[in-house]
């Protein structure tokens, strides 16, 4: 008959059958969801190793480079500007000065026609050799009439430069001054926009490398945590073993078998060592549990972490990706709406240009005939004065007007060499406006846009495909989230549970206690035997060995058992 009250060992073991089936419940729905989450994140990996690729692709890289190109380009032209105008500036005074020269230039030429006009005059006075004085006075004239023709045409010319390069200067400096800033302004905005899309792939591949790292921590956290999982099976089955030897102390084995009656003192005993595994188990249970839940939260913490990275690196809710995008276009349809008022601006610019290449051809061919014309005028004059100095006083007149024609020879030939370094000035000056021309061609901005809208076509594709999955990211990461939490609070609920044991194993000792320490009886000693020999975890038989040890009995009988177990190998893992 057992020294426990019955009602003890009846309460104590309905608390402790609670509290395994509840291990078994919990732990089952635990590892459910922790293999629902390991699932789930296993996919995700491969998930955002493709998104790692889509970021790093050559899309973005194409369209910021683009960017770049562009602004390069609009800086240039915004700082072209200012030079353009001074060239244009210069260029228009240059042509002023050269109508200055043109003028006086014009007045000798007429003046030669006027004296050849009065030497024929006099040569028609003259007696001797009247025909050759009248045909030196004729080829003069005729030389005359021909530079002045040649001059007037310049003189025409100049005015239509002198119109063009005013019109072209006061366009320049009136879209300068409206949109030189503007261009600068587009020009950081674009600059802007490329280190922004640099930073979007450079930002979007670290994240996405970040995020696959959590996902494959968590994956190998819930891998171990569902490893932890073993705990709950042990501990279920040293429940079991302890509510089996509560069943010996009290004489109500299940068994078919009958067994031997346990004494009075072979019950106490048998009661305070499941006391003794109660207290054990319950104490390396809850540091299991403790384990599971600070893994659960590692777990939740990372998750946290990757849906974090995935709002950031889709911008969240706010479509931060696809608005960033739309700025990039609106700031392109501006530069576009200023390249289109450059080409219009340097269209009367290239108008300019193309005058002043014209009139300078114009001016060289009439100067280099003037040169020649200038040298036969001279030669007449020479000749002409020559043979007329021969004919004495009555060739005197002749003389005086053929160093007049002459003189006024020379003073055209000087205008001439006054008018070249001005035109070389203004040659010299459209050459340099027409490399900046080049430089900041707009048609050649122009041609880069398509190639960006397609390149941001592109991208806004793989925005998509990404936005894809990192809603994905964030549902699942949510729905992962809500796993990992009822995990844990059935976790920590089951850890609640099972700190009553101590308290079950309490009122186990009190009930076995007495004035003297157990004395177990022979058959007693079987029993004992035989609740080592159904441990499954050398746990319980080291505290199984401790408590005979308390009582002074030897452990021979347990080795014996210990090899016997050993040698008989029923597949069973030890812990």
């Amino acid at each position: 008959m057992s020294a426990i009250p019955a009602n003890t060992l009846t309460e104590a073991t309905a608390a402790i059958e609670d509290v395994s089936s509840r291990i078994e419940d919990v732990f089952a729905r635990v590892g459910h969801d922790l293999g629902r989450g390991h699932l789930m994140f296993k996919e995700l990996n491969q998930g955002l190793a493709t998104l790692s690729e889509e970021l790093s692709g050559a899309e973005i890289e194409g369209a910021a480079t683009a960017l770049q190109e562009i602004a390069a380009r609009l800086s240039e032209l915004a700082e072209a500007l200012p030079a353009e105008s001074a060239l244009l500036e210069t260029i228009g005074k240059s042509t002023a000065e050269a109508s200055s020269l043109l003028k006086p230039l014009f007045k000798h030429i007429q003046m030669i026609t006027i004296i050849a006009r009065s030497a024929r005059i006099e040569a028609a006075s003259l007696d001797g050799d009247r025909e050759g004085f009248l045909a030196f006075t004729q080829e003069a004239y005729d030389l005359g009439k021909a530079v002045q023709g040649s001059i007037e045409g310049c003189a025409k010319d100049q005015q239509r430069l002198s119109d063009a390069v005013a019109t072209a200067s006061g366009r320049q400096k009136e879209f300068e001054s409206r949109y030189a800033r503007q261009l600068v302004a587009e020009s950081a905005e674009l600059g802007a926009a490329y280190s922004g899309m640099r930073e979007q792939r450079r930002n979007g591949r670290q994240l996405a490398d970040l995020a696959s790292a959590s996902t494959r921590k968590i994956a190998e956290a819930v891998g171990g945590a569902i490893i932890s999982l073993q705990a709950g099976d042990s501990t279920r089955q040293r429940l079991e073993h302890v509510c089996h030897g509560l069943g010996l102390a009290s004489g109500s084995s299940t068994s078919l078998v009958p067994e031997a009656v346990v004494s009075e003192d072979g019950a106490r005993a048998i009661c305070q060592l499941q006391a003794a595994l109660l207290r054990d188990a319950q104490r390396e249970f809850g540091g299991d549990i403790g384990q599971i839940v600070r893994a659960l939260s590692a777990i939740l913490h990372d998750a946290g972490s990757v849906v974090g990275h995935g709002r950031t690196l889709f911008g969240g809710e706010e479509g931060g990706s696809s608005s960033f995008l739309a700025r990039i276009k609106q700031t392109l349809a501006h530069a576009s709406t200023l390249i289109g008022t450059c080409e219009s601006a340097g269209r009367a610019v290239d108008e300019a240009l193309a005058i002043v290449e014209d009139t300078l051809a114009k001016f060289r061919q009439a100067i280099a005939g003037l040169a020649e014309a200038t040298v036969d005028i001279t030669l007449i004059g020479m000749n002409a004065g020559l043979k007329a100095s021969h004919l004495g006083s009555r060739g005197s007149a002749f003389v005086v007007i053929a160093n007049e024609l002459k003189a006024t020879a020379d003073q055209v030939s000087a205008g001439a060499g006054r008018l070249r370094p001005v035109l070389d000035s203004i040659e010299r000056s459209a050459q340099e406006l027409k490399q900046l021309r080049v430089q900041g061609d707009p048609t050649q901005l122009a041609k880069l846009e398509p190639q960006i809208l397609q390149a941001l076509r592109e991208v806004e594709a793989g925005n998509e495909r990404l936005g894809k999955l990192m809603s994905r990211l964030v549902d699942e990461g949510a729905e992962f989230e809500g796993l990992m939490n009822s995990a844990q609070g059935l976790m920590t609920s089951l850890g609640e549970s099972s700190s009553a044991l101590p308290a079950v194993a309490a009122r186990l000792e009190t009930a076995s206690a007495g004035a003297q320490r157990p004395q177990p009886q022979a058959q007693d000693q079987t029993m004992l035997d035989d609740l080592f020999a159904r441990y499954t975890m050398e746990r319980e038989r080291d505290v199984h060995r401790d408590f005979l040890q308390t009582l002074g009995l030897a452990s021979i009988a347990t080795t014996r058992r210990v090899e016997a177990v050993e040698t008989a190998d029923d597949g069973i893992e030890l812990f």
